[in-house]
């Protein structure tokens, strides 16, 4: 019997009987366990929405909540460790919905025999962090398992900030004729993850792209220029959050592939790879969402914080009841963008 189970996890997507790594992806596998399974039992009109947080009002105040865990391997990594990767995570949650960023809880689980050396440099990561975004760690969890039962060290952790935008960006706001503009250049966390994973040898070193958002963010939230979408960049890269918004805004994108900004190192290992740069994961890059006639204006924005000097509009929404994602290509044709089944490369956050 746990014979023809194990066997079934590699089944299409409808007859998997059992959890595999594609379902932690943020691809197709992770869309059927969220809309499959958690939503009929927990969904409400809050958490259905499916933002990167969820915001809520208490005292006629707007507060942003986000959860999130990190399971990356290895946890430390060119540009970053998971210490620090959970906290800029965390706060890229709540930014994009607008929000000021004030409080982090964090639960941590370890594992029987991990070096408490290891573990210092990790939360030493994690303060540095927070002290850098004036963001307060407040409560927290510990829970040790046996040796073999944990890789390492699991953090999850959860946001609360203050949303001080007027009007709340969201996934489901893109509107025909917006621009499309990403804060900067595209699959460098993926990729850095991979090289050190694999111990590839490469002539330079790709570094994580791994940082918080928030003062570009709020720099952009401090103009005139309303941003109708705001969506970092995390598993599954640049392809799945444009799908993620042309279904929820019910709308089409093209993008146009010469005008993506990518790393020479990191779209070389991708073509050695066989990797789509638009599928691997960023921990400090952000989509945008904002009328065509701001855009520019936008950019320049982007252009004079340190976190959007590679920043580029990328494409246009347009009318489509299909919501498909068009890549126009660098030789002159055009392609299907569409989201993944699974990760390429699990295990990057």
């Amino acid at each position: 019997m746990s014979s023809d189970v194990f066997n079934s996890c590699n089944l299409p997507i409808n007859d998997q009987a059992c959890i595999s790594l594609g379902h932690g992806s943020g691809g197709k596998l992770s869309s059927n366990l969220i809309n499959e399974f958690f939503l009929p039992y927990l969904g409400n009109e809050i958490l259905n929405e499916l933002e990167d947080a969820s915001v809520v009002t208490l005292n006629q105040d707007n507060i942003a909540v986000s959860i999130d865990s990190f399971v990356v391997n290895p946890i430390f990594f060119p540009g970053g460790n998971i210490g620090s990767l959970s906290v800029h995570g965390t706060i890229n949650d709540l930014a994009v919905r607008g929000a000021k960023p004030l409080f982090i809880a964090a639960s941590f689980i370890m594992e029987e025999g991990f070096l408490l050396e290891d573990l210092t440099k990790i939360i030493q990561a994690m303060q540095l962090a927070c002290r850098q975004n004036n963001v307060k760690l407040i409560t927290a969890d510990t829970k040790v398992v046996n040796k073999g039962d944990c890789d390492k060290i699991f953090i999850t952790t959860s946001g609360i900030g203050l949303v001080t935008a007027n009007d709340i960006p969201s996934v489901s706001k893109a509107k025909v004729n917006n621009n499309i503009l990403v804060s900067g250049d595209i699959g460098r966390h993926g990729m850095a993850i991979m090289a050190t994973r694999e111990e590839f040898e490469l002539e330079s070193t790709i570094e994580s792209d791994s940082a918080s958002l928030y003062s570009l963010i709020n720099l952009i939230l401090a103009s005139d220029i309303q941003v109708n979408c705001l969506r970092d960049i995390t598993r599954g890269g640049l392809a799945t959050v444009l799908n993620e918004i042309a279904m929820a805004s019910g709308i089409g994108i093209v993008i146009d592939e010469s005008q993506i900004p990518i790393q020479t190192n990191v779209a070389a290992l991708g073509e050695i790879l066989g990797i789509d740069p638009l599928y691997i994961a960023c921990e400090g890059r952000f989509v945008a969402v904002v009328d065509e006639i701001r855009a520019q204006d936008l950019l320049a924005i982007m252009h004079s914080h340190p976190l959007g000097t590679n920043a580029a509009i990328i494409g246009k929404v347009v009318d489509d009841p299909d919501n498909n994602v068009i890549a126009k290509t660098i030789i002159g044709g055009s392609r299907l963008v569409d989201t993944l089944l699974f990760d390429e490369l699990p295990r990057i956050c």
